[in-house]
């Protein structure tokens, strides 16, 4: 009865060694954002696992209150990829035939969302069998900038500093002198590895070109700083000629704007005409009626005056355009006479206007 027992349990332990399982070990993987992430899960099955197979991969957030959900499912020979809005379009399995053993899977574009534990599932009655795999989404440094924060002057006290725009921590900093002697300051080796170092009592030979590079587990960047540490005097003047430079500036544009706004002035008093007055208009215009009058006989000055003389110059006569009056010719009497002209006496009168 015992060695029954014992057949059995050992027949078990077989059985149950030669069920389905999952090879690929649980693992941490590191990726940076933007980049590919592969998830392995390869399993083996037994003769006995004839059930049908289906194939399903979880995610657990960072977050831990939020639950457990479905990313992706192969069932009945149908893949769906549409349980997860965060992932949709991003995971795929990478075999084609998943038949064969391989479950993997690919995120594509990471993101920082990505961050979670993600579990393997496999089932193939009576086999079952899961994984899990903690994917950690990292920022790679980028944007670096290198600076001088003070004033590089001989014997003042500075410092020199390395910032990345963004990149997920820890971050390590490496400096390196690329000019001259390529020997870093002494004073300065304990500060090698860190994003900032501190300058004291600056002298020439610290000019020259420094590199800074600063990585992370998943990527690095690099920035240069052109250090030029020169005497006070030296500052003073390239500020003075900054000054002197700005002021000559400023002036030249006060001018040109005086020698512009001079022009449109003078422009618009050459375009528009002068204004014309009423009374000149009045004047000129009897004067020329008066000029005519020389010619006529007393017997038509009186219908003429009536008719002329009691007419005001309107709006509209003064906006037409005044013919030039000509001054009357004057003919010889001989010549009158030739031309057929016939001769009018005109009486005499006195100041008082009687006829003499």
């Amino acid at each position: 009865m015992a060695l029954l027992l014992c057949f059995v349990l050992l027949c078990g332990v077989v059985d149950f060694a030669r069920s389905l399982s999952i090879t690929t070990p649980e693992e941490m993987i590191e990726k940076a954002k933007g980049e590919t992430a592969y998830l392995p899960c390869k399993f083996t099955l037994s003769p006995e696992d004839q059930g049908p197979l289906d194939i399903e991969w979880l995610i657990s957030p960072a977050d831990n209150q939020k639950v457990d959900q479905v990313i992706i499912l192969y069932s009945g020979d149908k893949i769906y990829d549409d349980y997860y809005p965060d992932l949709k379009g991003r995971v795929h399995f990478t075999s084609n035939d998943l038949k064969s053993g391989d479950a993997s899977i690919n995120v594509t574009n990471l993101q920082l969302s990505d961050i979670g534990t993600y579990q393997c599932k496999v089932k193939k009655a009576p086999g079952v069998a899961n994984k899990k795999i903690h994917l950690v989404v990292l920022v790679k440094p980028s944007g670096a900038r290198c600076y001088v924060d003070g004033s590089e002057e001989i014997g003042s006290d500075f410092k020199i500093k390395c910032e990345p725009k963004e990149g997920s921590l820890p971050l390590q900093y490496e400096w390196q002198k690329l000019s001259d002697s390529q020997k870093m300051p002494t004073s300065w080796l304990a500060e090698m590895t860190s994003s900032v170092i501190s300058v004291k009592n600056a002298s020439s030979e610290y000019s020259g070109t420094y590199s800074c590079t600063v990585r992370n587990r998943v990527g690095s960047d690099q920035c240069l700083l052109r250090l030029n540490v020169v005497p006070r005097a030296i500052i003073g003047t390239l500020l003075a000629l900054a000054l002197i430079g700005l002021i000559i500036f400023c002036c030249r544009k006060k001018r040109r704007e005086e020698k512009y706004e001079k022009e449109v002035h003078h422009d618009i008093r050459e375009d528009v005409p002068p204004p014309k007055s009423r009374t000149s208009t009045a004047r000129s215009y009897i004067g020329s009626n008066h000029s005519s009058l020389g010619s006529m006989s007393p017997s038509n000055m009186e219908g003429y005056s009536k008719t002329q003389y009691n007419q005001v110059p309107s709006e509209d006569f003064e906006r037409t355009p005044q013919s030039p009056t000509l001054p009357p010719a004057k003919v010889a009497a001989p010549n009158l006479s030739r031309m057929g002209a016939i001769p009018v006496m005109i009486p005499a009168q006195s100041k008082d206007g009687s006829i003499v």
